[in-house]
């Protein structure tokens, strides 16, 4: 892959926060090396997701201390992905890395994966091969849930959980984060025809504080996972799966009323005690449901793309637009020649 000049591209590193009072000036120290170490002009910007420790103070602290640190403080907890969304829409640098603020993740990785984005790749996302979690309540459900996700989105990916990115600006700032969206970062990017890469990273015990993570949110990330498939497959054209299940449950409706119409004809049965009757009738009536929730889907997804200015579609590049156009203004017109 051909390797992109970047030296000035200048790096915005999001960080989510929520009650990390005792790691924040860990954090910002080893975050402030670690980009220190390389020659991009960068910035620090930390989320509060409403905090309740005394982590706003601190961060407030580091704000006056050092004008490279950028704090946006929320009025209460809105969750990570949130938290993660605002730092991205607020963020203005080339280079968006994003990274936990409980020190787990190795503030030292970033310029690998900075590498990486000048390397050509639009996403480099972090693989927690060797993860320093509790087995039970975070390692068991966190592979189960990959798997889960991997298979069912088609996207190979070792770790969706790992918040530690690199993404260029282009492809973060289109990224639409919900619910517990973050960790299908890679595979919304993807989407957007990212090209992505998966590199290892180092992964820390949790020094201070408590994890804000558990079993508990797996519903949540099976519920928005449901989403995402909806997102991939069906958002530019909900007809495709409303319509499809119409046609099956309307199909078995029909085969269900056509076998109480032929038991009734060749064998006398009573056609009102026949629950095949209720069957057939209830499956053409959720078929016409089925048909009209994809034509509304349908309408809504045209105001959607028309309301919003978005395309269904991501443009790459543009080549010699700008070289046309000035052609167009400086060269005189000129008729065609026609040969003798």
């Amino acid at each position: 892959m051909t390797t992109i000049q970047s030296a000035q591209n200048f790096v915005s590193v999001v960080v989510p926060i929520f009650n990390e009072c005792e790691n924040i000036d860990l954090l910002y120290r080893e975050l402030i090396s670690a980009m220190e170490t390389q020659d991009r002009p960068f910035e620090l910007m930390l989320v509060d997701d409403g905090s309740r420790d005394g982590t706003t103070d601190q961060l407030q602290r580091l704000a006056a201390l050092d004008r490279r640190v950028k704090v946006v403080l929320f009025r209460r907890n809105y969750g990570q992905t949130a938290a993660m969304f605002a730092g991205i829409q607020n963020a203005t640098g080339d280079y968006i890395v994003t990274i936990d603020g409980d020190l787990q993740n190795d503030p030292r990785d970033i310029l690998m994966m900075l590498d990486k984005l000048d390397a050509g790749y639009d996403l480099v996302h972090g693989w927690r091969k060797n993860r320093q979690d509790h087995l039970v309540s975070r390692k068991i459900p966190s592979k189960i849930a990959n798997w889960l996700i991997s298979r069912t989105t088609r996207f190979p990916i070792h770790d969706l959980g790992c918040t530690l990115k690199a993404i260029r600006r282009e492809i973060a700032v289109d990224l639409e984060l919900h619910g517990e969206m973050h960790r299908f970062i890679p595979v919304l990017a993807h989407q957007l025809g990212a090209r992505s890469i998966e590199v290892v990273t180092n992964h820390r015990a949790r020094q201070f504080g408590q994890t804000k993570y558990g079993i508990g949110r797996t519903t949540r990330v099976v519920l928005d996972l449901l989403t995402v498939k909806f997102m991939l497959d069906y958002f530019a054209s909900p007809m495709k799966l409303f319509g499809k299940l119409g046609m099956y449950v309307g199909a078995s409706g029909a085969a269900a009323i056509v076998a109480t119409v032929a038991m009734k004809i060749f064998s006398g049965t009573d056609m009102t005690g026949n629950p095949l009757l209720l069957v057939g009738v209830i499956a053409v009536i959720l078929s016409v449901q089925f048909f009209s929730l994809g034509l509304i889907g349908e309408v809504c997804s045209r105001i959607y793309y028309s309301a919003s200015g978005r395309k269904p579609y991501q443009i790459r590049a543009r080549l010699n637009f700008d070289r046309d156009a000035a052609a167009s203004e400086t060269l005189p017109l000129q008729s065609p020649r026609i040969a003798a």
